[in-house]
């Protein structure tokens, strides 16, 4: 678990180097809203421990992103994404960015959604470190809510805490 929160603090001081502002933001919403769901890879593995082939040539941080989003799906579940895949993509909520469903037999069925868009794994990543340092999650939904509210998507329709 700590490796997990080195390399997603990694990922995110990373972002705030490249100076990523809100203009940086629309401009890869931008982006990002050129694709939907029909161009979405989805790929299913046996467990929520291996990961998709998709992710193979992807950099360690967004493996990692990914591995911590499918291990905290309750959280990410009450958490909204601003990228606007809840209009482009019919997401619900974060985790839909990375994991398409979770089957009863313990299978996986991934989704490529977040390797296309930092606003998603931005989102994941500083939820799972608050979450990691104590904060509820109603306490991360509201830190999450403010800091996307201007000059970002509307949010998927999460329902509130």
């Amino acid at each position: 678990m700590k490796r997990y929160n080195k390399l997603i603090m990694m990922f995110l001081i990373g972002s705030l180097i490249t100076g990523c502002s809100n203009t940086d933001h629309e401009e890869n919403h931008e982006d990002h809203e050129q694709h939907s769901t029909l161009s979405d890879i989805r790929e299913e593995t046996e467990r929520i421990d291996v990961l998709p082939a998709f992710l193979a040539d992807k950099p360690e941080d967004m493996q990692t992103i990914y591995k911590a989003s499918a291990a905290h799906r309750e959280l990410l579940e009450n958490i909204p994404c601003y990228c606007g895949c809840g209009e482009t993509a019919n997401h619900k909520n974060n985790y839909d960015c990375f994991v398409f469903e979770n089957k009863e037999d313990g299978t996986i069925v991934w989704d490529d959604h977040g390797t296309k868009c930092g606003v998603c794994l931005e989102i994941a990543a500083q939820s799972i470190v608050d979450y990691q340092n104590g904060k509820t999650v109603k306490e991360i939904r509201s830190k999450i809510d403010n800091m996307y509210k201007e000059g970002y998507a509307k949010p998927t329709p999460t329902p509130e805490v």
